[in-house]
């Protein structure tokens, strides 16, 4: 009672003006003084007992009236007061009127949970849902996913009931600054935060554009999951896809839980048809690779995923992938009259499409499809070949020089050299001997000798070169000459690569062209100036996508669709120079395979997964995030959404304060039933009341 009646000194009210309602008392009031004067005539037969009954039959009169006045004073009163509205004042007093901003995260890492009905983005809705009802009717909130008005609790439950998880949602950290921004273009406000807080999502650096008189409220949801095995990569052993011919595919497993996940089976898809399956174990915390050998029976695209069969969390259990045969790498030889060395090497290779010709005869169709262009056996380079090398690497192929022994053709090579950015070059002085000097042993950690070498017990025999050129410095040096001149080098120029041998493929200068490590340079060149735009897989929140299309002549604006199922989607897009880019449309949230359309023609089949860093579930808990923001940041608090009660609620009761209207409701219906209660049973008398007999 002590405490009851501590709480109502210390309540407040809302609308104080109603109290004149009170007057209304006097009502029940009269009733039962015109009661009390209102006389009874009954008959009597007997009066022997008249005084004893009379007094008996006046007492319980007198209490009946003193209840059913008692209850309908209660009635008046507790009516009166639901209409003042009184509360407890909150122990933090801020009478502003305040926007409420909200951010609910949405990413995937959102849908993990103790099972696919419980997960955290369902409990992240359901708070923000409740949050309206700790504020006023004309509160107004600004969803950060959504367009960033002020909307009324309704429009905004709406908007809250729309929202789903995406594979491409804002990171959280935008989501925060937007609603900072937002709420405080109307006025300095509330901003709520909803999310799992990803250890690799979340910093404290996401607060810091926040205004310091914006109030922050961080709620964490959902627990911390144990285990969680997903798709980290999928990776090939040669980056040429061959027909008919078995492919080794390896995938890189790893587990975003503290456990390790025991008995983990994979299977990998080809099309429909399941190429393989095992089961592993996948410990905490450390990568495992499987490999898989596959074979792909056409020349059309394959498309491939990788499943496992983990739970609870699923979201992340399929991992989408394609394997599409590559094509032919195109070398373009510019020789001279003689047969080139080169010639039989790439003919005999089906990976190649080589062509020859002369600098007189060379066309634009063909150095323009050209992936590698072989310059050799010119003693003279014309003006006009300078600008079509100069096209090759501006569009991204690559060139490769074999300098030329004439002494009246370094002039043109210097011109070439200085328009493709290489360089500085000095040349051999031409009246000195040729000296031979050994080619030294390449480095087998240079990536562009990776896998060609095996493993050796003896010093190979290297070839021997007279080099006419030298180079100071190159952004790569492939072979040097043992006394560390530079005998092949790669060097940037515009969006390709320019190779330059040292030497001329001349037999009194180099052997070469006979030795073993002839064929594997050359090879290699080709494949590196091979391009493939069109990744195996692509993330949902990649944002621009570059894909190879062939132009249509004679067509005019080409729009290209993205179509999954009976969805549609239109990106935002550019078609420039055969290559499209588009941005991945705010729609797509699912992964799969998506087609590109052009018109009513398929294009390509793009395979879209979620971000692997949404599989890392290490996330802070309530706790760890109040020692991360520390007590520096006075606006920032930290809510435990595991306690039970309600973000809602608890904000109503610390800031807003305890509404009492409600009881008051309650307690003038109940008063209101016991005068009923009183009005049916206490008339029930079995003696009549007497009174006087008049003379």
């Amino acid at each position: 009672m002590s405490i009851f009646m501590l709480q109502c000194f210390l309540m407040s009210l809302t609308h104080p003006w109603f109290l004149l309602g009170l007057l209304a008392l006097a009502i029940p009031i009269a009733i039962h003084l015109f009661e009390l004067r209102r006389p009874k005539r009954v008959v009597f037969t007997n009066v022997e007992f008249i005084k004893e009954v009379r007094l008996v039959t006046a007492r319980q009169r007198k209490l009946k009236h003193l209840w059913i006045l008692l209850a309908r004073l209660s009635f008046v009163l507790f009516l009166v007061m639901m209409f003042v509205q009184p509360y407890i004042a909150a122990p933090i007093q801020d009478s502003k009127q305040r926007v409420v901003g909200v951010v609910v995260d949405s990413s995937p890492s959102m849908q993990a949970g103790a099972s696919e009905a419980d997960n955290y983005f369902d409990q992240a809705v359901e708070q923000a849902r409740n949050l309206p009802n700790a504020y006023s009717a004309g509160g107004q909130f600004m969803f950060a996913q959504d367009q960033l008005q002020p909307l009324n609790s309704a429009a905004y439950r709406e908007s809250l009931d729309k929202l789903r998880v995406s594979g491409q949602s804002a990171s959280l950290t935008n989501l925060i600054n937007r609603a900072g921004a937002s709420v405080g273009a109307q006025k300095a406000g509330e901003i709520f935060v909803f999310s799992d807080f990803q250890r690799n999502a979340f910093t404290v650096q996401s607060l810091e554009k926040l205004d310091s008189t914006q109030q922050v409220f961080l709620v964490p949801v959902g627990g911390a999951n144990s285990r969680n095995a997903f798709v980290d990569s999928v990776w090939l052993d040669d980056a040429f896809v061959r027909s008919n011919t078995d492919i080794t595919v390896h995938v890189r497993l790893r587990n975003g839980g503290k456990e390790p996940v025991e008995n983990c089976q994979v299977k990998l898809f080809v099309g429909q048809q399941q190429a393989t399956a095992f089961t592993v174990t996948v410990p905490a915390k450390e990568p495992i690779a499987v490999t898989a050998r596959v074979r792909i029976t056409s020349a059309a695209p394959a498309y491939c995923r990788v499943e496992l069969e983990d739970y609870p969390v699923t979201f992340d259990n399929a991992y989408y992938f394609s394997l599409q045969p590559s094509p032919k790498v195109r070398v373009l030889d510019i020789a001279g009259p003689q047969v080139p060395p080169t010639q039989q090497l790439y003919s005999n290779e089906p990976l190649f499409s080589y062509s020859r010709t002369t600098a007189g005869s060379l066309s634009y169709q063909s150095i323009e499809g050209a992936s590698l262009v072989l310059v050799q056996g010119q003693s003279q380079l014309t003006a006009s070949l300078r600008e079509s090398l100069q096209r090759v690497v501006q569009r991204g192929g690559s060139v490769a020089i074999v300098p030329t022994s004439n002494v009246q053709g370094r002039a043109s090579y210097d011109l070439l050299f200085r328009e493709l950015g290489v360089g500085p070059v000095q040349w051999e002085d031409a009246a000195s001997a040729p000296v031979l000097r050994s080619v030294a042993t390449p480095e087998r950690r240079n990536p562009f000798f990776r896998d060609v070498f095996s493993a050796q017990s003896r010093q190979p025999v290297m070839p021997k070169a007279a080099p006419v050129l030298r180079w100071s410095r190159s952004g790569s040096e492939i072979l040097r000459l043992q006394d560390g001149d530079g005998f092949l080098g790669a060097f940037t120029s515009g969006n390709g690569t320019v190779y330059l041998f040292s030497t001329p493929f001349d037999e009194a200068r180099t052997d070469f062209m006979q030795h073993a490590l002839f064929v594997p340079v050359m090879y290699r060149l080709a494949m590196q100036s091979f391009q493939r735009e069109q990744q195996p897989a692509y993330r949902l929140n990649q944002g621009t996508v570059v894909v190879p299309v062939d132009a249509v002549p004679g067509q005019g604006e080409q729009v290209f669709k993205l179509i999954k199922d009976s969805l549609t989607y239109i990106p935002s897009q550019r078609l420039q120079a055969g290559t499209l880019r588009f941005e991945v449309p705010a729609a797509m949230r699912e992964p799969g395979f998506y087609t590109l359309v052009r018109g009513s023609q398929p294009v390509a089949t793009l395979a879209f997964n979620i971000d692997k860093k949404e599989s890392e579930l290490a996330a802070y808990s309530a706790e760890e995030l109040r020692q991360l923001i520390g007590p520096t940041r006075k606006n920032v608090q930290v809510y435990d959404a595991s306690t039970g009660e309600s973000v809602a609620a608890r904000y109503k009761a610390e800031r807003v304060g305890t509404p009492l209207w409600q009881y008051c409701l309650w307690a003038a219906l109940a008063s209101l039933l016991a005068e009923v209660l009183l009005l049916r049973f206490m008339n029930r008398t079995k003696t009549a009341e007497p009174v006087a007999m008049a003379a």
